[in-house]
C-alpha cells in the first residue's frame, strides 16, 4: 500500500468527484492519500485508442458542460496543469429527416433566432435563469437539503425545473423548439413525462448559453490528468493499483471518502454502518443503462444538415414524439427499434483525436438496466438516417453493453452513468435521507459520488461537499 503508515484523510475513487475531494482536503493543509483501482485516474474521464492505432477515444464521458459551469473546476488553475478547452461553434444540433436541424448556441439570442415562432417563448423561458444562474449555481450542484440564499432564484429555477420535459414543451408549437428540447432533456435518462425530467435540461442549456459545452483537447483523460497534476502540486499522494475491498488494510486517518456507488458502499464498509443506514442504501434505485459505440472514420460524418454537421453534439432522434417514445420504451424494460442517440464527434473539433484527414465518432443510447444487447445496428441506422453515407466512412468499431461498461467503471451499476435515478424520490434523499447525503452513519465515512448531489456529469461538486463536510466534522 503505502509506506507511510497514517494520512489525515484518504479517498477512494478518482473519478471527478473523488479528485475533488482530494484537491479540497489537500488545500487546506491536510495530507491526503487518493487511492485508484485502475492504472490511470479519472473514473469516467478516460480516452484510449479503442478502435485503431491513432484514434483516440473518449470512454466515458466526452462533451463537459458541467465542467464548464462548475464552481468548483472554474476556482482550479487547471489551464497551468496542461488542460485546454475546444468550443464548438455549435454546442448541440438536432437535425431532422427533411435535412433541417435545431440548433443550441452559446448565444442565447443566436439559439431563439433560429427557432423562428418559438424564439420569443424560448427567450422568456431561459433568459431570466440564465441572467440569475451565478445566484444559485452553488445549491442547484449541491446538497438539496440546505437553508437557500436566494430563495426567489431558486424558486423560480425549481417551479421549471421540478416540471415533466413534456409540460415545459408544451410552450413551443414548432417541431423544432420542441426537438431541441426533448435532445436536452433525454440526459435525464427519464421519460420526458417524469417530474423532474425538465431539471437536467435547463442545467445543460443554461450551463451552453452561460459557459458552453466544451471539448477537452486531447480527450477527457486531460480533466484527470489536470486534477492529479495540481494536487500533487499540493502535496498529495495518488497510488493507482489499489483495489479497496474492505478497511482493513488502509492507511490510519481521521476521515476516508469513497467516490463509489450505494451498492460499493455496503460491500466495503457495511459492518461499520448502522442497519437503518444500510436499509437505506440497500434501497438506492439505479435507472437506465448505456450501450456505447465508437468508431474511427476515414472521414467526418456527412450530416445532411449543416448545423449538425458544425456542431460538437448531435441528438438522433427526430421529432419530440419519436424521442418521448424511445425513452419511455427504455424505461419500461424494452429495447426500441430506433433508439434516442447522443453523438459525438470530437475531432471535427481536435485534430489530435484521429490521423490526419480521418475522424472519431462517439454514441450511446440507452438501454433497461443490465441489459447487454447489441444495440450497434440500431445506433449505427440512427446516425446513417441523418447523415446518409456513414456507413461507407466507418473503420473499425468498438462496443460496451451495460455489463462492460460497469466491468470497466464499477460505478455504473447496470450501466447507469449517473450514479442512479435522478427521479423526485431520489433528488432530495441521494443516496439516503439525511441532512448531509455526504456523511455516512459512521464517524470518519463519507460518500462523494455521482450517487450524492448533484449526480452524474463532470463537475467535482459532489466531492467538494463531501470534502467539507469533513472539515467541519472533523477538522
Amino acid at each position: 500500500m503505502s509506506a507511510q503508515s497514517t494520512y489525515d484523510a484518504i479517498v477512494v475513487g478518482s473519478g471527478p468527484n473523488g479528485l475533488a475531494a482530494a484537491i479540497t482536503l489537500q488545500r487546506e493543509g491536510l495530507q491526503v492519500l487518493l487511492l485508484e483501482a485502475r492504472s490511470t485516474v479519472g473514473g469516467g474521464m478516460r480516452t484510449a485508442e479503442l478502435t485503431l492505432p491513432g484514434f483516440h477515444h473518449d470512454v466515458c464521458s466526452a462533451v463537459h458542460p458541467m465542467g464548464a459551469a462548475s464552481p468548483f473546476l472554474r476556482s482550479l488553475p487547471l489551464d497551468e496543469f496542461g488542460l485546454e478547452y475546444v468550443q464548438p461553434e455549435v454546442l448541440a444540433a438536432h437535425p431532422f429527416d427533411d435535412g433541417a436541424a435545431a440548433a443550441l448556441y452559446h448565444s442565447l439570442d443566436r439559439t431563439a433566432d433560429g427557432l423562428g415562432i418559438d424564439g420569443g417563448a424560448y427567450r422568456r423561458l431561459f433568459e431570466p435563469l440564465v441572467k440569475q444562474w451565478p445566484l444559485i449555481d452553488t445549491h442547484i450542484l449541491g446538497p438539496m437539503l440546505k437553508i437557500p440564499e436566494k430563495p426567489g432564484a431558486l424558486a423560480a429555477f425549481g417551479l421549471k425545473a421540478l416540471q415533466p420535459g413534456t409540460r415545459i414543451a408544451a410552450r413551443f408549437g414548432a417541431r423544432e423548439a420542441r426537438g431541441l428540447w426533448a435532445g436536452i432533456v433525454a440526459h435525464s435518462m427519464l421519460p420526458l413525462g417524469a417530474l423532474t425530467s425538465s431539471a437536467i435540461g435547463f442545467v445543460l442549456t443554461v450551463a451552453g448559453h452561460r459557459s458552453g459545452w466544451p471539448i477537452p483537447k486531447g480527450g477527457s483523460q486531460r480533466i484527470a490528468d489536470g486534477l492529479a497534476a495540481y494536487f500533487r502540486s499540493l502535496g498529495g499522494v495518488i497510488q493507482t493499483n489499489v483495489v479497496v475491498n474492505t478497511l482493513n488494510g488502509l492507511p490510519e486517518a481521521k476521515a476516508v471518502l469513497f467516490d463509489v456507488s450505494p451498492r460499493q458502499l455496503l460491500r466495503i464498509c457495511g459492518d461499520r454502518l448502522s442497519s437503518v443506514y444500510r436499509w437505506q442504501l440497500a434501497r438506492h434505485r439505479y435507472g437506465m443503462g448505456v450501450f456505447k459505440v465508437d468508431w474511427a472514420l476515414s472521414e467526418a460524418v456527412p450530416f445532411r444538415a449543416e448545423a449538425a454537421r458544425r456542431a460538437g453534439t448531435v441528438h438522433l432522434g427526430g421529432t419530440l414524439e419519436e424521442v418521448a417514445r424511445s425513452e419511455r420504451q427504455v424505461w419500461k424494460g424494452q429495447h426500441p427499434d430506433s433508439p434516442f442517440v447522443l453523438f459525438a464527434q470530437q475531432s471535427v473539433f481536435d485534430d489530435s483525436r484521429a490521423p490526419a484527414g480521418q475522424h472519431t465518432g462517439w454514441a450511446y443510447c440507452h438501454v433497461p438496466n443490465g441489459s447487454t444487447m447489441d444495440m450497434t445496428d440500431a445506433i449505427t441506422n440512427q446516425v446513417e438516417r441523418f447523415a446518409p453515407g456513414f456507413r461507407d466512412t466507418i473503420l473499425a468499431t468498438h462496443t460496451f453493453n451495460t455489463s462492460e461498461m460497469e466491468s470497466y467503471n464499477p460505478n455504473y451499476i447496470g450501466g447507469d452513468i449517473n450514479g442512479g435515478i435522478v427521479n423526485i424520490a431520489q433528488l432530495f434523499n441521494r443516496p439516503a435521507l439525511r441532512f448531509s447525503p455526504y456523511r455516512t452513519s459512521a464517524k470518519g465515512i463519507y460518500i462523494c459520488s455521482a450517487s450524492t448531489p448533484p449526480g452524474g456529469g463532470v463537475h467535482g461538486m459532489g466531492g467538494y461537499y463531501a470534502a467539507k463536510q469533513a472539515l467541519n466534522d472533523l477538522f
